[in-house]
């Protein structure tokens, strides 16, 4: 039962097609940085899941292209990042989904992210929502629900 247990904490599935192996990790809802919006209006204000996919995809290629924090995307495996972003977005924004990712500070260790690095990705994060038109509130509560990650984040 104990071995069980174990195999549970430490569930890793494969790489899903393009993305490279990771170390096994405990997955769970909760390295998602935090818990969801209740009820369905932050979902609906993004648009449900497609939303939130537009939304990650702008975000990712803005980010990667953006010449303040494009090198720290380089050498980093961006299917995977595509699709953990839009889990977590789908976690916080009550969406339906499971998080598979590893926990904020694990994920961004030794990535050396400033806080003027995490000013520009939420400035992208920004842009990408007005273009996905979601309304100006709704993009504050989000953006306050992602704030508290910031010192899993930004290590130097």
């Amino acid at each position: 039962m104990l071995v069980l247990a174990l195999l549970v904490l430490l569930q890793t599935a494969p790489a899903p097609p393009g993305e490279d192996p990771v170390a096994p990790y405990a997955m769970s809802d909760a390295n998602a940085g935090g818990g969801p919006f209740k009820g369905v209006a932050m979902l609906e204000a993004f648009h449900g899941v497609a939303g939130i996919g537009r939304i990650v995809d702008d975000l990712v290629t803005t980010s990667q292209a953006d010449q303040r924090i494009g090198d720290i995307f380089k050498g980093q495996d961006m299917i995977r990042l595509r699709r953990t972003l839009k889990e977590q977005f789908c976690v916080l924004l009550n969406g339906g989904c499971h998080y598979t990712g590893r926990d904020m500070a694990t994920t961004h260790k030794n990535l050396g992210i400033q806080a003027k690095d995490m000013n520009a990705l939420v400035e992208n994060l920004q842009a990408a929502m007005r273009r996905e038109s979601v309304t100006f509130p709704a993009q504050n509560a989000f953006l306050g629900k992602l704030a508290v990650m910031k010192p899993y984040v930004v290590t130097r």
